[in-house]
């Protein structure tokens, strides 16, 4: 793949901004097409479909910063010159052609595309069919910024394609796919990588834990579950189940806490057996599933257990592998807790909700790779390159 210098990648970058901000009033109405055809009974869904003001100044934001990260192509890993004379650089490449399946968030057209441009890959853009009219009119913009510089709009490519359509495409693509990553549930997951003939990275489901230890400060974790819990349900980094120590302090009287501060914000509570016999009223979790679901709603599941290791195994059974908290004062307690869970962010006395690339430092993501290869958490633009080894040599042989 021909590699883009950084003037002309930042330069379309720049005309992004300014046609995404002066053409605000399309893209609202184009939004609105979309939500008049969506049901509301899906609450988390219409919130990740909805645009307004606010989400267009993320996108704008997300371009923005983009823009000013450094180009992450061709930096040299390493660099040695071998006792045989031979010289080996090891650089940074980009993958190619990266194709993405997400469902319901337009503002993932604009930083999928953002990002996958200025590593130098070309992107195909699978939007769900709830977020049509708006994911058109962004990669119409795209398209304006790829033509106002001279260049391809095959470089940005939205695929308007069905269920049956994407799994021909999977299995026979029109063209080389070298990185697919689909952002989204399980179903969606298992149905890409059945079909799939190239590298699939997962953006696994949350299904995040708080564990309060028995040195936890009370306060600060009855804050953290409420945020991590009730801040927004639609968010893959929102908590779903919390598991508390019962060798807490006051434990009968800081579970009826806990049930109050929920209550108080309308969630839904349900309870594993040991939960019940504080919590008499609250739903009793028959379903032993129920601790592997992602809930994307007012809901959660409260669990108790006698010690952090009963924690530790519970969390590496049930969740999705995305992010983890521990509350507790004891950084002892927490090095264990945060080394042996096995999730993309583990965290000490901190929301779940920190689990997203511009709350982490990295700016605009891709996703979040529950994945162990080829990167882990937040797929930012310093994540979505491979490398290459470039050799050179003065008619070297090997012996």
């Amino acid at each position: 793949m021909k590699l883009l210098t950084t003037e002309i990648k930042n330069k379309v970058l720049k005309s992004m901004e300014r046609i995404l901000d002066k053409n605000r009033a399309q893209l609202l109405q184009a939004n609105k097409k979309d939500l008049d055809a969506f049901s509301k009974n899906d609450q988390a869904m219409y919130d990740r479909l909805l645009i307004n003001d606010g989400k267009i100044d993320g996108m704008i934001t997300a371009i923005s910063q983009v823009h000013s990260q450094e180009d992450p192509i061709n930096k040299i890993i390493t660099n040695k010159t071998l006792e045989n004379g031979l010289k080996v650089v090891n650089k940074t490449a980009p993958f190619g052609t990266i194709m993405i399946i997400y469902e319901s968030r337009p503002d993932v057209t604009v930083e999928a595309a953002v990002l996958a441009f200025k590593a130098n890959n070309k992107i195909l853009l699978k939007g769900g069919k709830e977020a049509i009219f708006s994911n058109k009119i962004l990669v119409d913009f795209w398209h304006q910024a790829l033509k106002e510089n001279d260049l391809s709009t095959d470089y940005i490519q939205l695929l308007t394609m069905d269920r049956k359509e994407t799994q021909q495409f999977l299995k026979n693509p029109t063209e080389q796919l070298d990185l697919i990553v689909p952002r989204g549930g399980e179903k969606l997951i298992a149905f890409v990588k059945e079909y799939a003939k190239c590298a699939v990275l997962v953006s696994g489901r949350g299904n995040n834990f708080v564990y309060v230890d028995e040195n936890a400060d009370w306060e600060k974790s009855i804050a953290v579950i409420l945020n991590a819990k009730t801040s927004k349900i639609s968010a893959c980094n929102a908590v779903d189940k919390i598991l508390i120590n019962s060798n807490i302090p006051d434990y009968p009287q800081k579970m009826s806490d806990l049930k109050d501060a929920l209550k108080e914000k309308s969630v839904s509570i349900w309870v594993d057996s040991k939960a019940k016999d504080i919590l008499k009223e609250a739903a009793l979790i028959t379903e032993e599933s129920m601790w592997s679901e992602e809930f994307l709603a007012m809901k959660c599941c409260i669990g108790v257990v006698d010690a952090t290791k009963e924690a530790i195994e519970k969390i590496n059974m049930y969740s999705g592998g995305h992010s983890a908290t521990i509350m507790t004062a004891n950084n002892e307690t927490a090095s264990v807790f945060m080394e042996q869970v096995d999730c993309a962010a583990v965290y000490q006395n901190s929301s779940t909700r920190f689990t997203d690339g511009g709350q982490m430092g990295v700016g605009a993501e891709l996703a979040i790779s529950t994945d162990k290869l080829h990167h882990r958490g937040p797929l930012g633009l310093n994540e979505l390159v491979t490398n290459k080894y470039y050799v050179y040599g003065d008619g070297h042989v090997r012996d």
